[in-house]
């Protein structure tokens, strides 16, 4: 596990390498991501970083969102905390305005980024890398079989009436021993899509450090100006026995 970045995804497109080939790319919209939190095995049991982003309104912030980039300690109960002597037990504010979206990257190791720092692409991932990409997938809402999983559907010949999108016979009788109830998992209709999907090995194409742009070869999973976070992908080539 390795520390990433969050990023919009942009659009798709296509640019040409120095011998003319054409290579698909997604442009990505990545960071910069401030440290908003880091979290050791010590204190929390695990080794994590947390990082936001895209700045929120504090006019639209709750409370607790304020409080957990502040880095002042006007309210009371800091001020208190203060007289007693035990400010600095108080966990590192990263003194920035708060994210409108946060999330956690599991570490192997201890971090070595500060609470406050602003991770950018250039910084975290090189051109030639391979990085997992996560996203949610477009909705599609309740689809059926046909749309969901492919299916061929029944016959549309002579006698076949209004059944030529159905899903078929459910149940399987003779493997099933006589108790005709469908198998578990099934393939049928319901919820399609909007759903955490995992990219996998994926090439950075180009990276633009001064306008926080990356392109990653191939297609990336999600809607346009929809939320990923990249990472350095974990798949690891087995070696020929």
């Amino acid at each position: 596990m390795s520390l990433g970045i969050l990023a919009l995804k942009v659009g798709m497109t296509q640019v040409f390498d120095e011998k003319g080939t054409a290579h698909p790319v997604t442009v990505l919209q990545a960071g910069p991501c401030p440290v908003l939190q880091v979290k050791t095995v010590e204190k929390d049991g695990y080794n994590a970083v947390q990082v936001g982003f895209l700045d929120k309104s504090r006019k639209r912030s709750t409370r607790a969102e304020r409080g957990h980039v502040a880095a002042d300690l006007s309210s009371k109960r800091r001020e208190r905390i203060k007289q007693g002597g035990t400010a600095d037990t108080l966990s590192a504010k990263a003194d920035c305005e708060p994210q409108k979206h946060i999330r956690e990257f599991r570490l192997t190791e201890a971090a070595s980024v500060a609470v406050g720092a602003k991770l950018t692409v250039g910084e975290v991932f090189k051109e030639g890398q391979k990085v997992d990409v996560i996203g949610t997938t477009k909705g599609r809402g309740y689809s059926g079989t046909m749309k969901r999983w492919n299916f061929a559907g029944l016959p549309a010949s002579h006698g076949a009436k209004k059944v030529h999108r159905s899903v078929g016979s459910t149940s399987s009788l003779a493997s099933n021993r006589g108790f005709g109830r469908p198998k578990k998992g099934k393939k049928m209709p319901g919820q399609y899509g909007a759903e955490q999907v995992t990219t996998r090995n994926l090439q950075i194409v180009s990276i633009d450090a001064e306008n926080n742009v990356v392109l990653i070869r191939g297609s990336i999973p999600g809607h346009n100006n929809g939320l990923v976070m990249i990472r350095p992908t974990n798949k690891v080539k087995r070696k020929a026995q």
